[in-house]
Order: C-alpha cells, then sequence, then structure tokens
C-alpha cells in the first residue's frame, strides 16, 4: 500500500499490525508516528488526514511498520519516549519508562513541594526519574546512579536535553563506592523486581528487546535490591530521611515487612491507577 497521507499511514498500521497488536495500541502506535513527522507541531494538524507527506517519510514509516512487525517497541524505533511531558532519549540500554513510574514521580513532588536537599535516584537507567524531580523539586540536587555507563550516557544526553542538571554516577548497589560519600534526604528506586517464573505472563516486546538485566530477579531473592539499597540508606539517607520504591504488585506485604525491619515509620503501600500495589513509601526513623 502506498503512504501518501495522514489517512495512509493510520490504514497501512491497521492493515499490517492487526493480530500483532491490539486496535487501540494500534492506534496509539499511529498518533506517535504522525507526531514525528516535520511540520506535525500542532494537536489540530494530527487529525488532518489528507495532509501529504514526503516521499522519504513515507520510507521510513515502512521501514518503521517494518521493526513493529518484528515486536520491537515504538519507543525504541523512534529513540524517544516522553515521560512526565519530558521528551527522554532511549535505547537498548535504557528501560522504556512506564506510567506506574510517572505516578511514583507524581507522589515524590506532590509530598516534597517545599523540599530543599539532595535526592539519590538509584538504578536511575535513561535518568527519566532524576530529571523529572530536579525539574519539579527546584530546592534539591539530584543524583542518579546506575551500573551501566551504557545507560548514564543516554541519561546525561536527557539532562542536557531538558535543560536541568543531575549529577550521575556510575556504581554498584551491591558494592557501592561513590555513592558513600554523600547524604541524602530522598531515596527512590524503581529496581529490577520482575520474578522470573512471571516471564511467561509477559509481552515479547519486552522479553526480547528491554534490557533483562532492569527488568528481572531471581525468585529466590526477589527483593535482593531493595535490600541492598535499604543497607545503603542506613548509612546515607538522613535521619527523617523519606524513600521511595516502585516495587511488584505481588510483594507488597513482603516489602512492608523489609522496610519495618529496616526501621522506617509510617509506611504505606500505594497502588497504582490499575489498582496494583506498585509504591511502597517510609520514613527513616533515629
Amino acid at each position: 500500500m502506498k503512504i501518501q497521507t495522514l489517512r495512509d499511514i493510520r490504514l497501512c498500521l491497521s492493515g499490517e499490525l492487526r493480530g500483532l497488536y491490539p486496535e487501540e495500541e494500534i492506534n496509539s502506535l499511529a498518533s506517535i508516528i504522525i507526531k514525528t513527522l516535520p511540520g506535525i507541531k500542532k494537536l489540530h494538524q494530527i487529525y488532518n488526514s489528507g495532509q501529504v507527506i514526503s516521499s522519504n517519510e513515507s520510507e521510513r514509516i515502512k521501514s518503521i511498520i517494518s521493526q513493529l512487525k518484528k515486536g520491537i517497541p515504538i519507543q525504541y524505533i523512534t529513540g524517544t519516549t516522553v515521560f512526565f511531558n519530558y521528551v527522554i532519549k532511549v535505547n537498548k540500554a535504557t528501560l522504556i519508562p512506564r506510567q506506574e513510574t510517572e505516578e511514583l514521580v507524581d507522589i515524590i513532588i506532590r509530598e516534597n513541594k517545599d523540599f530543599s536537599g539532595r535526592i539519590i535516584d538509584f538504578g536511575t537507567g535513561s535518568g527519566c526519574i532524576a530529571i523529572a524531580l530536579a525539574k519539579n523539586l527546584p530546592g534539591s540536587t539530584v543524583i542518579g546512579t546506575d551500573i551501566s555507563e551504557e545507560a548514564l550516557v543516554v541519561a546525561r544526553e536527557n539532562a542536557l536535553e531538558n535543560e536541568v542538571e543531575v549529577d550521575f554516577l556510575q556504581d554498584d548497589i551491591f558494592y557501592p563506592d561513590r555513592m558513600l560519600e554523600v547524604k541524602t534526604g530522598i531515596i527512590v528506586s524503581n529496581p529490577p523486581y520482575i520474578r522470573i517464573s512471571e516471564k511467561a505472563f509477559m509481552n515479547r516486546n519486552v522479553l526480547e528487546h528491554e534490557p533483562a538485566i532492569a527488568l528481572f530477579v531471581n525468585d529466590s531473592e526477589p527483593l535482593i535490591y531493595y535490600r541492598a539499597i535499604l543497607r545503603i540508606a542506613e548509612k546515607i539517607l538522613q535521619p527523617g530521611g523519606k524513600i521511595y520504591f516502585e516495587i511488584n504488585e505481588a510483594l507488597g506485604r513482603e516489602m512492608l515487612d523489609l522496610l519495618e525491619e529496616f526501621n522506617y515509620a509510617g509506611c504505606k503501600l500505594i497502588r497504582d491507577l490499575n489498582g496494583r500495589d506498585r509504591i511502597i513509601e517510609g520514613k527513616r526513623n533515629g
């Protein structure tokens, strides 16, 4: 099928991807692709279905469709996504940020509007959490850490593109070094929390394309990253400081027990917009 107009993009996507993606997702993919076209700047232009596109753009869209048929996420194809209204670069060294992580950031911002101090984001990946917090909590100094230098390259580019100052450090949660040198008032992390046994219920595009190191934990130690971060927090989180985690929906009770074990008070388990236990927070005693 020839792709000459915006209408053709939607028709071609629907025809080529039917059976591979739900219709609602196909419509979303079409909107994402259309927004990458030169000249598509205003919302009303997106719905001008007769707008003509160039032959070069037509060929690019055919290439995108071919990659989508292989299960490659659209965010990796275009190289960007939107997180908390900020354009964030992503590649195969970084996770694609989810809505649930936006909810985590929103809670931190709402609860700490007047915060002035240091925030550390463990396992920062693309830097999306750190950047959104630095943008919205101007009194804070934000540090993002990750074991992957490839991810940190992307995070630094994202901070530059979004005109915000974040200090990104390479460090290992299990063998910390540089992160032990600072004191902080808030710790946040969205660490790996999907158990290996849960792979069977996951989409192919996630399993085949997103970095496994940022997703999975062994069933025998599903809270291993949280425990490691809490051990670091014993040394660097100030008394009364807060900790926020994104968590596996099936392990809420275990996470509450873990925070209490590490002497955190006022622990709250928070459900995401889909009604799943997804965020936990607590305040350090003493």
